[in-house]
């Protein structure tokens, strides 16, 4: 990699372009009053290491230089970061194996910082806390992303309180990002065939402490204007240009993984937005070990890991077989693989000819282990993918879950850092989470009280500076810009409310009776504030309605004082609003908020939750620690759900949250609200940190993956090879499998189970005869191998297969069943085949 640098800097003051190019000070604030002395203004702005060095003079440089104090505390930071990057860590501890695999971790946006904005919301955010943790605990990761141009939209609010959108440029330049060069020291582009022309990307790279981010940018001279364009926007354009940033994630993006000598042992897919990649990564191993397509698909699907964040079909990616056909047809022919055969991976019905291209279907079949991002989106993504594991039970369909967490570092404030440094250390966030709690629950009641003042006062102050910017903007008076210096109280109970404004979410929930919320607002001797933040997808007009909503409330004479509308909902914004509000707002409709981690982020900061049993709340509520908005057996229409959960969202202000906070001892202190706090901060925050989430992955995902895939790509991926061979196999003779007639028989408190199988040209060790029952109530599911005894004479591989229960369970609650085996293949995972005795 050369230096993009455009000029050199002083002698002495090498490190500072060190420490700008890693992204750490995203996290780590250590340097921060470096880049205050080179420009405080532009710091301030835009937190920007990388473009603050960029913009400051050679004269203001040169003076730093001559500074003993200035170069003492680089000196300083510098070498903290120093022992930071050469520092064991857990990962190295804990599984010295990993250092003989690597991840590849692909992802449609990142969400690193405000600093670098490629990100739209919470898939990206997720994805940016990801590589840090990645970097904190030592896990070998590499991301692959996109460069935007553009990026996702700005929002803005027009005079007559509706939202606007700007596009700002990213320019690389500004960005801390630099080319990657070859051995030659040229820059490494990527070449991609599209229909009629090539499609040349340019491959940037970001550093995230230890853990890298490669970012693919089209807008090369070489490209055609339209192609030079794909990279411009995120969830810009139509489905088309959705199909190519597509191609350019994964199939690009695994190549310039090859072209820089990167061989990672896990593709980890963050969506189905990238399953591309793992179409690449075996046509690759299909030319470098001389096996077939399939032969390579077998081998290489072991190392890859799904994460699928969506909790409805709608929001699947989905592109007709045309498009498919018009981009794929010269690739696949590489690949020895028929146009109807790749269509298949991505179709529910491989014979429905007419049914479209689903990008999760593709990485579903492309991947051996799949997860959802909660213990409630698990149950739903198992139903919602059932139809692709035909006659399985949903119990059966082979997707477990990873509850999402977040990097607590990116998400505390200073005083919530001195608090917990106090209590845990330093390097708290860089191994294990157990022991964290009892340090937690030590603090006493004046130290979170404190926490929760200092941490209200701060947000109060930055969100009249933002409104009164917000509103000059919008070309109101001078007179009601000079309110907004009155507008909040620091000591005032106070709400947070931001997110993606769609309706699923309710973002209005709040708004049912807004006389109603007004008069909770405005109680002279229990006052209540909300912050509001969100924006709407450029095209969701009901979106923008409900935004519209918010602004006619806050603009209302006698609640604006309460109540505040802030625009261009960012990373910036989000971190300012943990860190200072004392209670979330969530108010999803269950279940369709797969995840969500934004309540997660108060919790370093000994903010409270109150939302519906959706998503992580659903696993992590329990009356010490916050608010349930309703219940999780709701079967009324949702006009009805909504106006049920208003009113009890109504009453847990009224009743129980707001008389917690104003109850106080003779120091002042809500001893009451503390407990919460306490309990919340100790139990939650290091259990939905993604420290936690991280381990998970490498423990129950990536080390198993890892070593599948190295097993099945040895000896020139001769197991890759008997696999397939074992999977042709079934393919041929299945349709001729049959069982004969079940016996059943109870003495000594037994049950016992006998029944013929007839297996044809099918040898009886590529399956396995099991005896299944559902899950009732008070009883688990029964899932058990029958044995297998002595031949039936004058029939193929037919045998007799008998088991013992000891159950109260009757016999019609039981059914043989035939399943693919293989001690080396994932079954339903990887084949899905089954046969049930009728």
């Amino acid at each position: 990699m050369y230096s993009y640098l455009p000029r050199s800097l002083p002698r002495g003051l090498e490190a500072l372009g060190v420490l700008a190019l890693d992204l750490r000070w995203t996290w780590s604030h250590a340097g921060d009053a470096l880049w205050r002395r080179l420009d405080p203004d532009l710091w301030e702005r835009t937190q920007n290491a990388w473009a603050t060095l960029q913009n400051t003079s050679q004269q203001a440089l040169a003076a730093l230089a001559s500074d003993a104090a200035f170069r003492s505390e680089l000196e300083r930071v510098a070498s903290a970061h120093e022992r930071y990057l050469l520092q064991q860590r857990w990962c190295q501890r804990a599984h010295p194996e990993i250092d003989t695999c690597s991840v590849a971790y692909f992802s449609l946006e990142f969400g690193l910082g405000e600093a670098f904005p490629l990100y739209a919301g919470g898939l990206g955010v997720l994805a940016g806390d990801y590589l840090k943790t990645a970097s904190d605990l030592g896990v070998p990761v590499v991301g692959v992303g996109l460069l935007y141009q553009e990026g996702y939209f700005r929002q803005m609010l027009d005079a007559s309180v509706h939202q606007r959108e700007a596009y700002p440029y990213n320019d690389p330049t500004c960005l801390p990002i630099q080319p990657v060069a070859d051995a030659t020291g040229g820059w490494i582009r990527v070449r991609v065939d599209l229909p009629g022309r090539p499609l040349f990307l340019r491959v940037w790279e970001a550093k995230v402490g230890l853990a890298r981010l490669l970012l693919l940018d089209s807008n090369d001279l070489s490209n055609g204007p339209g192609d030079r364009g794909i990279t411009a926007k995120l969830y810009g354009g139509g489905a088309e240009m959705r199909l190519l940033q597509e191609i350019v994630l994964g199939i690009g993006g695994w190549s310039a993984l090859d072209a820089l000598g990167i061989a990672p042992s896990v593709c980890h897919l963050n969506e189905g937005h990238a399953a591309f990649a793992i179409v690449e990564r075996a046509q690759r191993f299909m030319h470098a070990s001389s096996t077939t397509f399939s032969q390579a698909w077998w081998a290489t699907r072991a190392g890859n890991v799904f994460t699928t964040h969506t909790p409805v079909a709608a929001a699947f990616d989905l592109f007709a077989p045309k498009l498919i056909e018009q981009y794929f047809r010269a690739y696949l022919s590489q690949c020895g693989v028929s146009m109807a055969e790749f269509l298949a991976l991505g179709r529910k019905d491989p014979k429905d000819g007419g049914e479209a291209f689903n990008m999760a279907y593709l990485a579903l079949r492309g991947c051996a282990r799949v997860n959802a991002v909660s213990r409630l989106h698990g149950h739903v993504s198992r139903r919602l993918f059932q139809e692709l594991y035909p006659g399985h039970p949903e119990p059966d369909v082979p997707i477990a879950h990873v509850t999402n967490g977040v990097h607590m570092p990116s998400w505390d404030s200073r005083w919530s850092d001195e608090l917990w440094t106090r209590a845990c250390g330093k390097e708290r966030w860089l191994g294990t989470v157990e022991s964290l709690a009892e340090a937690l629950q030590a603090i006493d009641d004046r130290t979170l009280w404190e926490l929760r003042g200092a941490g209200r006062a701060d947000l109060i102050a930055y969100a009249r500076e933002r409104l009164a910017w917000q509103l000059g903007q919008r070309g109101v008076s001078a007179e009601r810009i000079a309110e907004v210096s009155q507008a909040l109280d620091p000591n005032t109970l106070t709400i947070g409310f931001a997110r993606r404004f769609v309706e699923y979410k309710r973002p209005n929930l709040l708004l049912h009776d807004p006389d109603r919320l007004a008069r909770l607002l405005l109680s002279r001797r229990r006052p209540v504030q909300i912050l509001v933040a969100g924006k709407a997808h450029p095209d969701d007009e009901a979106g923008k309605q409900m935004i519209s909503a918010w602004l006619e409330f806050v603009s209302r004479p006698d609640v604006r004082a309460r109540a505040v509308f802030l625009e261009d909902y960012d990373i910036a914004l989000a971190q300012k609003l943990v860190q200072g509000v004392d209670l979330w707002i969530n108010t999803p409709r269950r279940p369709w908020e797969a995840c969500g981690t934004s309540g997660m982020k108060l919790l370093a900061n000994g903010g409270l939750n109150m939302s519906t049993l959706d998503g992580w709340w659903a696993e992590a509520y329990t009356p010490e620690v916050g608010w349930s908005i309703g219940d999780d057996q709701s079967q009324c229409s949702e006009a009805q759900a909504d106006a049920e959960d208003a009113e009890r969202l109504y009453r847990l202000l009224e009743d129980e949250v707001v008389p917690l906070f104003y109850e106080r001892d003779e120091h002042g202190i809500a001893c009451g609200w503390v407990r919460r706090m306490r309990a919340s901060i100790s139990r939650l925050a290091p259990m939905f940190s993604s420290n936690r989430m991280l381990q998970q992955y490498v423990e129950e995902l990536y080390l198993p993956a890892a070593a599948a895939f190295s097993k099945r790509s040895e000896n020139g991926a001769a197991l890759a090879k008997q696999i397939a061979a074992w999977d042709a196999v079934l393919e041929t003779g299945w349709s001729r499998l049959h069982f004969g007639e079940l016996r059943v028989d109870r003495h000594d408190g037994e049950l016992h189970f006998s029944v013929p199988a007839y297996l044809g040209e099918i040898g009886p060790d590529a399956v396995r005869v099991e005896l299944y029952a559902d899950p009732v109530a008070g009883s688990e599911g029964v899932r058990q191998p029958m044995r297998r005894g002595e031949p039936i004479a004058g029939a193929l591989n037919g045998f007799v297969y008998a088991i013992s229960l000891s159950t109260s369970r009757p016999p019609s609650h039981f059914t043989p069943r035939i399943v693919p085996h293989h001690p080396h293949a994932l079954v339903p995972a990887e084949c899905a085949r089954v046969l049930w005795q009728r």
